[in-house]
């Protein structure tokens, strides 16, 4: 069961914790790694860096994979200011793979899939945070289904079939849209849990829970939005 449980430090100053006051943290931070990959992205598409380490963006995927791997895994052992800087170095990596969508997606077919990606975002956020349903038996399903979901991407670069493409492009947003609303509901959980433990909180352990937060989100939004690209680059 996906629950992160926060540890206690001894050396952090107990400060008082407010639901809403970890939520917009979260938000901060995600949109802080967003603007990141979008800057990062746009620097190396503008300035020919993509097309010169090209060959490098084959094993890119593979460091952001192993930096996910470690913030989940360790979060709560490294300090909050070392997570946060593995965060954004994962969100500057992300934007350097990222750069790659302007080889192959025109600028209209960009803004409108991170339009659509922006209002279905913001409207399963809305929809996890108000929720009184238990999403996170949902969440299991749909991280399941992504798997299944890759799997099949990866025997389409064999078939080439156009209704295998259309197939996986729409379940991935529909996954992702789940997704989002499921990561809100645990984020939420996690700061009712710190406001809970009332002026114990220490500082230090609120930012785990932000930036552990804000890379849920942050994955979500990237992800959805790629696969809402595939569907509008592919259709025009």
């Amino acid at each position: 069961m996906d629950i992160y449980r926060p540890q206690p430090q001894a050396t952090a100053p107990g400060v008082r914790v407010d639901m809403r006051s970890v939520m917009k943290e979260v938000y901060l931070w995600m949109t802080l790694g967003l603007l990141t990959s979008a800057v990062v992205a746009l620097v190396f598409a503008l300035s020919g860096l993509t097309e010169a380490i090209f060959p490098v963006l084959i094993v890119a995927p593979f460091a952001q994979i192993g930096l996910v791997w470690y913030l989940s895994a360790r979060i709560t052992r490294i300090e909050a200011g070392r997570a946060t800087n593995l965060f954004l170095l994962f969100a500057a990596l992300m934007g350097v793979t990222l750069s790659t969508v302007f080889y192959w997606a025109a600028l209209t077919d960009i803004y409108l899939a991170l339009f659509a990606t922006s209002a279905m975002f913001a409207a399963m956020s809305i929809v996890g945070y108000t929720t009184q349903m238990d999403l996170s038996r949902l969440g299991g399903l749909l991280f399941m289904a992504l798997i299944g979901l890759i799997v099949a991407s990866v025997v389409n670069l064999f078939l080439a079939s156009e209704a295998l493409y259309w197939l996986v492009s729409y379940a991935g947003v529909l996954c992702f849209v789940g997704l989002t609303a499921s990561a809100t509901q645990w984020i939420k959980r996690q700061a009712a849990q710190l406001e809970t433990q009332g002026i114990n909180t220490g500082a230090a352990v609120v930012r785990q829970v932000a930036i552990m937060g804000a890379l849920k989100l942050y994955l979500d939004f990237i992800n959805l939005f790629l696969y809402i690209l595939r569907i509008v680059s592919r259709g025009r």
